[in-house]
């Protein structure tokens, strides 16, 4: 799903911590017997009001501690406790950052928050470019608006490992494609993280004509260099190609989309790469991300190649991955179903193709019948997608008179997290209404086995 960045940004520098909104209590937690409720706020934990996740998960770390708390109806608490050293309250909170999110000061010309069309919910126009929720979540920022406060923070804290896209490692061609004059640091930043053995993800977004061919060559080799030793600094490097959209300003329409050739060529580079990078390093140490084999109309790699999966949550892998939970998921099946069964899938175009085999391995269970249907994107513009992209509008028109049976199967990628809103602010209820058949949100391969099951 989605994962939105909260309507609280700050530009630059930090900003004072608002109290922390618990949203839900562990049953039986330390939290529950303490009696803090749903609703209610924390202020201080042992005086120190923390400014995210982060701080409060090291906060309430101590043995000792002192909880002051603002209830619903306005009343202050000071609770006072023991506990087991590292033991959690059971807390959840409405957001990670409690003093804001940090913005991205860059202007990437191939930033997709800048091609996005006007009018939508104001979170998807929010360019999160924070330390934290790199290390928290694994979202990818540059390291071009962290203030000497927030590096000596990532050295006393230990926030590593973080995600950094890199894009090229050449000085002037990292200022010009993020139009910051503060990109060219790159280098030096990565001494800094080796000098105090805290460590990094990397990705690099190929433009095609910008940051390929030799470019991309320097790049993940300047990488691999730092992906040495013991305790390297680069742990692995995600290459993916970039995404344009017919929403995509005036003043980037000289980037051009990644085409199959290209893709085929960036294949060959990389692969050829990872044969090098294996014998110095012992791991290929970079990865392409599943859309350039699908662009390439090439099979995807074995298993074998993607190591631990350092970068599946960026498309690395991903399908290889689904395919392999696919296999567990389906160890036992019915030898047939109790009454017949229809029902329909839907994914993007470009992993279609890639997922067939998953529908007639399903379809193979007598009295199942299950429709794949893999669309383009009219609203992005693009007729190749994938399917984290989809939006309700390419649901509906794509599927419009379409035989989805009893229900259609939507892959919970396509919508915001904790929520059934789609990329144009449709919602699930208002797709199912315009295609007239229920709508199923399935988050991973066992969900859509049992789902088809019913």
């Amino acid at each position: 799903m989605w994962r939105e960045p909260q309507p609280s940004p700050v530009l630059d520098g930090a900003a004072t911590p608002q109290p922390a909104l618990v949203t839900m209590v562990e049953a039986d937690s330390i939290a529950a017997e303490l009696g803090v409720q749903p609703g209610d706020k924390i202020l201080r934990i042992n005086g120190v009001a923390p400014r995210d996740l982060i701080d409060y998960r090291m906060l309430i770390g101590e043995e000792e501690l002192r909880l002051e708390v603002l209830d619903t109806a306005g009343q202050h608490h000071c609770i006072s406790f023991e506990k087991d050293m590292d033991a959690d309250l059971g807390l959840e909170f409405s957001e990670a950052l409690f003093d804001g999110l940090r913005q991205c000061n860059n202007r990437c010309p191939f930033c997709f928050i800048d091609q996005q069309p006007t009018g939508k919910r104001s979170t998807l126009y929010l360019k999160d470019d924070d330390y934290r929720l790199s290390f928290l979540y694994g979202s990818y920022l540059t390291l071009t608006n962290l203030t000497p406060a927030d590096w000596q923070r990532i050295e006393t804290q230990r926030l590593s490992p973080l995600y950094v896209s890199v894009h090229a490692t050449d000085p002037e061609l990292r200022c010009r494609l993020l139009r910051n004059k503060r990109a060219g640091l790159l280098l030096q930043q990565l001494e800094w993280f080796a000098r105090r053995r805290l460590q990094i993800h990397a990705q690099v977004v190929v433009c095609p004509g910008l940051n390929d061919g030799l470019q991309l060559q320097r790049t993940l080799r300047d990488l691999a260099r730092w992906g040495v030793g013991d305790w390297p600094t680069v742990l692995s490097t995600a290459v993916v190609p970039v995404g344009l959209t017919r929403f995509r300003p005036d003043d980037t329409m000289d980037l051009t989309p990644v085409t199959p050739r290209l893709a085929r060529q960036v294949i060959g580079q990389v692969e050829a790469l990872q044969q090098e990078f294996y014998f110095q390093l012992g791991n290929r140490f970079a990865w392409l991300a599943d859309e350039w084999y699908l662009m390439a109309a090439h099979p995807l790699p074995p298993r074998s190649t993607y190591g631990d999966w350092p970068q599946q949550a960026n498309g690395v892998g991903s399908i290889r991955a689904f395919l392999e939970a696919l296999d567990q998921a389906t160890t036992r099946l019915p030898e047939a179903l109790p009454a017949p069964r229809r029902c329909s899938w839907v994914v993007g175009s470009l992993v279609g193709p890639a997922l067939r085999p998953v529908a007639e391995r399903l379809r193979s269970i007598p009295g199942l019948e299950l429709l794949l249907y893999s669309l383009p994107s009219p609203y992005w513009g693009q007729d190749l997608v994938v399917t984290g992209l989809l939006t309700g509008s390419d649901l509906v028109d794509g599927l419009a008179g379409q035989d989805l049976g009893d229900q259609l199967l939507l892959p919970s990628v396509m919508l915001r997290q904790g929520s059934p809103l789609f990329l144009d602010d449709l919602t699930v209820n208002q797709v199912a209404a315009g295609l007239g058949v229920p709508v199923l949100p399935v988050a991973d391969a066992q969900a859509l086995v049992a789902a088809c099951l019913g």
